[in-house]
């Protein structure tokens, strides 16, 4: 306990404060600067409909999703197969744990960033120069039964309610990988199977209102080191995209999830698909509520793209590396750093 109390989180550190800690204030020239964020409904990512992902117009919806994970890195999902009250109890849950006492939450946590299930702020409170505006739960989810009796007890239902959720998106993060793989033109299994044994992770972010929001972010621009991401938000705006070198204001639609493509799969796919920078801001009206779930391959899985993908006009990117040798590489970058991916070029 003597860890947390000298790493108070960020809701308690400031449920009274009308400015933005010193601890978290960005540098003049690093901030966010939300005047200049392209809010226009048509310059955001494409929708697309999965309704006929496993019926008679699946080869449309795999061509729609090759064409927003070569374009845009982001897309949006609409009859994603997950249902609503599993989705509405998701976002219940995780209110419900970040409005606990601080004695109950504060059982959670840690700052070690190798434990599978904790609480915690910001992104990396051992190595950041700068804090973040969130706190967040880090649960480990697949397989499911190695974990779920490592998950917080209280909200009584959140092991339930949590366990059926990650187990509803990971059954559609294996259906979009199967997608993908169709839409490069390679057999439908191949990057469920390039990823090994699999494995899944999911953040639970709180992200409080802040007094002074251009002063600090929810968290700044990066790029996921994992496969594909799967973010379910609430009606909250905050995520903004990176396109033609403008942030790009993501906003919520109803009964949508927000996927976007990780370093791991622009590796696999030999760079035809783009793992793309992204970040979330905060508002000072209301709280704000995500939850991304990480799709990712098993660490020793040796991350390298399909034989067809590599070519004259496609030379290798990258030489294979296994997982937990990027993701080691990334946690020490830190999360602003540029594209960790371009440690793994090839030497000429």
């Amino acid at each position: 306990m003597a860890s947390a109390i000298a790493n108070p989180l960020l809701s308690d550190l400031v449920a009274h404060s009308t400015k933005v800690p010193s601890s978290h204030v960005r540098a003049v020239g690093d901030r966010p600067d939300l005047a200049n964020v392209d809010h226009k409904s048509g310059a955001g990512i494409p929708l697309i409909d999965l309704k006929q992902l496993d019926g008679p117009g699946r080869r449309g919806v795999i061509e729609a999703i090759g064409s927003a994970c070569e374009k845009d890195g982001f897309f949006m999902v609409t009859n994603h197969g997950i249902p609503e009250e599993v989705v509405e109890g998701m976002l219940r849950v995780a209110r419900e744990f970040f409005h606990l006492p601080e004695s109950e939450r504060l059982k959670c946590y840690s700052d070690d960033p190798k434990k599978a299930i904790r609480l915690s702020t910001s992104f990396n409170v051992r190595t950041e120069k700068v804090s973040n505006w969130r706190d967040f739960l880090r649960l480990h989810c697949y397989p499911l039964e190695s974990f779920v009796d490592q998950w917080p007890s209280n909200p009584p239902a959140f092991r339930q309610v949590v366990g059926t959720y990650s187990t509803e998106a990971r059954a559609l993060a294996l259906r979009l990988l199967e997608a993908i793989s169709e839409s490069l033109g390679l057999e439908r299994g191949h990057m469920v199977k390039a990823m090994g044994r699999h494995a899944q992770h999911m953040a639970v972010n709180y992200y409080p209102p802040c007094p002074q929001p251009e002063l600090t972010y929810g968290l700044p621009g990066h790029k996921d080191p994992n496969a594909v991401t799967l973010l379910l938000q609430d009606g909250v705006s905050g995520l903004q995209v990176q396109r033609d070198g403008r942030w790009v204001a993501v906003n919520p639609v109803p009964n949508a999830l927000v996927i976007n493509i990780g370093d791991q799969l622009q590796a696999l796919s030999n760079d035809r698909y783009k793992s793309v920078n992204h970040r979330v801001i905060v508002n000072s009206e209301s709280e704000r509520i995500s939850v991304p779930t990480f799709y990712c391959p098993s660490p020793d899985a040796v991350v390298a793209p399909a034989d067809a993908l590599v070519d004259d006009g496609h030379p290798l990117a990258y030489r294979p590396f296994t997982y937990q040798e990027y993701y080691d590489e990334f946690w020490n970058m830190g999360l602003e750093s540029a594209s960790c991916l371009d440690r793994f070029r090839p030497i000429d």
